[in-house]
């Protein structure tokens, strides 16, 4: 070592050193070319999606603004329908991914590889939102159809005794086993004059 505390520079080792970060560079850049590749990749399959929509885009109102039909850029491209619904590529880049964004979450309306069956969904989509409107519009405060069908609560009166039942006993039962639980542990605790 020398006097300064630091070891002495070898022009071999500086020459591996180099050699190592270019490859690394490299390495680094060819990643990211297949990133950029991959992403414009999604891109293009979106505006080959949105060249598909484009009469249905036309036919929309142009003075209303619920809709943007826009494509953002970023890390995943993603072709915007309205303020809560777009179609973005799957991880395979192959795969159109539909959804929409809810108080709830998000619901996938559609995921497919055919491009005409989500353009089908998004055209059915549009539809059913401006079907909405104009009844909201004119008063009627019930939504129109939707696309996807979430699990709701049972339907019927009966079918919600019946879980209400199915639960309450289920609570009995673990009551009963917990205090059983508790005398069997505490048998050996009482005091003899308890015991019979």
């Amino acid at each position: 070592m020398s006097e300064s505390g630091q070891s002495p520079k070898h022009p071999e080792s500086l020459g591996r050193l180099a050699e190592s970060i270019r490859e690394m560079k490299n390495a680094l850049a060819d990643r990211d070319d297949v990133v950029v590749e991959l992403r414009e990749a999604s891109r293009m399959r979106l505006e080959l999606l949105a060249q598909d929509l484009a009469p249905v885009f036309e036919e929309t109102p142009k003075d209303s603004e619920q809709f943007d039909f826009t494509i953002s850029s970023g890390l995943q491209p993603r072709l915007w329908i309205d303020a809560t619904a777009h179609v973005a590529m799957g991880r395979d880049r192959r795969i159109y991914r539909f959804v929409r964004d809810t108080r709830l979450g998000r619901i996938v309306l559609a995921e497919t590889a055919e491009m005409k069956d989500v353009a089908d969904k998004v055209t059915r989509y549009i539809a059913e939102r401006m079907i909405e409107r104009e009844r909201m519009m004119d008063g009627d405060i019930h939504p129109a159809a939707l696309t996807v069908e979430t699990q709701a609560a049972p339907s019927s009166t009966g079918d919600r005794w019946a879980w209400f039942l199915w639960a309450l006993t289920f609570i009995i039962i673990g009551a009963v086993a917990g205090v059983t639980a508790v005398l069997a542990w505490l048998w050996d605790k009482l005091p003899p004059a308890i015991m019979p």
